[in-house]
């Protein structure tokens, strides 16, 4: 008499999980490529300092409305901290969204390999 051991991965077999896995990495791959060319922005002080980053986390253009270096001359502090704030923001943004994209593909599962991607 024959032993039948139930699949374990709820009816699909091995090939097609492995195709299945394969599909999801060339998804994530395409995806980090789009993430990557797309641009996030940060602002701060109600918009007088505005940061764009890409998904590659790289600062593409910093905006300063000449008012707030009116304001600044006397204490650069302000300024710097502005900007600090604002390329946080847009960093953080890029991050968010890569996450949330991300997770749609893979269901919020964490892949070992896959991490190196986003």
């Amino acid at each position: 008499m024959k032993v039948r051991i139930p699949n374990q991965n709820g009816g699909m077999n091995q090939q097609q999980m492995l195709k299945k896995v394969q599909q999801m990495q060339e998804d994530m791959q395409n995806l980090q490529a789009d993430l990557d060319e797309r641009e996030f922005e940060g602002s701060a002080g109600g918009g007088v300092v505005k940061v764009t980053v890409t998904g590659k986390h790289e600062v593409k253009v910093v905006k300063i409305d000449p008012e707030v270096l009116e304001d600044c001359q006397g204490d650069p502090e302000m300024l710097e901290d502005f900007i600090t704030i604002a390329v946080n923001e847009a960093i953080s943004t890029a991050v968010k969204v890569s996450e949330e994209e991300m997770g749609a593909i893979t269901g919020g599962l964490n892949l070992p390999g896959m991490n190196g991607l986003f």
